[in-house]
């Protein structure tokens, strides 16, 4: 289930990436659509919903010294969750977001994906 969970993450990074992108990039580019940043959220809640799941199993990574890195990502990825959240409500109210708001997101969204790909991977 962990890599399941990596897997949908990294996929959702790389949605994000294109988010941030097209909407950083300004100028003539239209604004991302609400469909393609659906998907993003939709496919980054499955992949946190799997690591829990999969937190709930036997403790692994003990002798690595990993062993709290699960639930480190996983707290960090509910924040990057909430982070996403603001930027929903953020759209749905004014045309253009901040650049920090989506930094921020972005910041905390790679972070709990690196821990959670040592915790994965070496565990």
């Amino acid at each position: 289930m962990l890599p399941l969970s990596l897997g949908l993450l990294v996929i959702a990074g790389l949605l994000g990436s294109v988010l941030a992108a097209r909407h950083l990039r300004g100028g003539t580019t239209p604004l991302p659509s609400g469909l393609f940043g659906a998907l993003h959220g939709l496919v980054g809640i499955v992949g946190v919903a799997a690591l829990s799941l999969a937190l709930q199993g036997p403790p692994r990574g003990v002798a690595m010294g990993v062993g709290a890195f699960g639930r480190i990502a996983a707290a960090l990825l509910v924040l990057a969750l909430l982070a996403g959240s603001t930027i929903l409500v953020m759209r749905l109210c004014v045309r253009r977001i901040p650049a920090l708001v989506i930094g921020i997101h972005a910041t905390i969204a790679v972070s709990g994906i690196v821990i959670l790909a040592a915790y994965t991977l070496v565990g």
